[in-house]
């Protein structure tokens, strides 16, 4: 609560995306009952109806640009929020909807749509902080509900967030999972994918997806010098880091080294 008594305002708003980061926040049950009750939501169609005009102390923002209307909006979001932070993969590094980035969309519209001609959208999918400026990037697919607490609790109190940087593989280590790639010769993009699922896939003896996207100092030349010993074939490899996280550095400029 601020100086003057007044609950600090919370605003979440969505563009091309899923939901499911949103969801992520619903589903913290008796954390949300605590934060509902230090903040004023002030805007969360996922939630309420209810709107209150900004400005606000803190906007969670879920989904990539992919219009030229959202690609307006988000510049009109960024105006009335004191703070921004963008959550997941779509809207730290455009989604998997990115993946339109690396061919012509208007093959994907013709071969989706009966009436392309009525669809209206950019040639890209890019993230938030490529049209405004972002305060924090929480990344995910989704989220982590415990490491979205955390963030919004940072903010609420005027603190840096404290979320890890390190690598799925630590997360493995804290498990005691034994390494799919060095016991099975499982492809695995752990060793570059930031922490925050707990190894959910490693655990259960499948190779990282990458959903967390890029950690903070990966090497991913390395790793594919390891999954090309593995016999994985290089457009294989070029796919691997074409997922949820494709436009997100330096997966994009990885997978470009193994083919279109």
């Amino acid at each position: 609560m601020s100086k003057s008594g007044r609950k600090p305002k919370l605003a979440v708003w969505k563009f091309a995306s899923c939901d499911g980061c949103q969801l992520s926040l619903l589903d913290c049950e008796d954390e949300l009952l605590s934060l509902f009750g230090t903040v004023d939501v002030a805007y969360f169609l996922e939630a309420t109806r209810a709107r209150a005009s900004g400005p606000y102390d803190l906007s969670l923002v879920e989904g990539s640009i992919t219009t030229a209307h959202d690609a307006e909006r988000i510049k009109e979001v960024r105006r009335h929020s004191r703070r921004l932070v963008t959550i997941g993969a779509c809207a730290t590094a455009g989604g998997i909807q990115a993946l339109r980035n690396f061919k012509d969309v208007t093959d994907f519209m013709s071969a989706v749509y009966a009436r392309p001609d009525y669809i209206e959208t950019l040639t890209t999918s890019t993230p938030i902080s490529a049209h405004v400026p972002v305060d924090f990037e929480l990344h995910g697919c989704p989220i982590s509900k415990h490491q979205l607490i955390e963030v919004v609790s940072a903010f609420i109190i005027g603190r840096k967030p404290v979320i890890p940087a390190h690598s799925v593989c630590v997360e493995c280590k804290l498990r005691g999972n034994t390494c799919v790639m060095v016991a099975h010769g499982t492809a695995c993009l752990g060793p570059v994918t930031h922490a925050g699922c707990g190894a959910l896939c490693p655990s259960y003896d499948r190779g990282c997806y990458g959903c967390y996207g890029p950690m903070e100092s990966p090497n991913a030349h390395a790793l594919s010098e390891w999954l090309r010993r593995l016999g994985v074939p290089a457009r294989d490899i070029g796919r691997l880091y074409r997922t949820l996280n494709a436009a997100a550095e330096p997966f994009r400029t990885e997978a470009d080294h193994h083919g279109p």
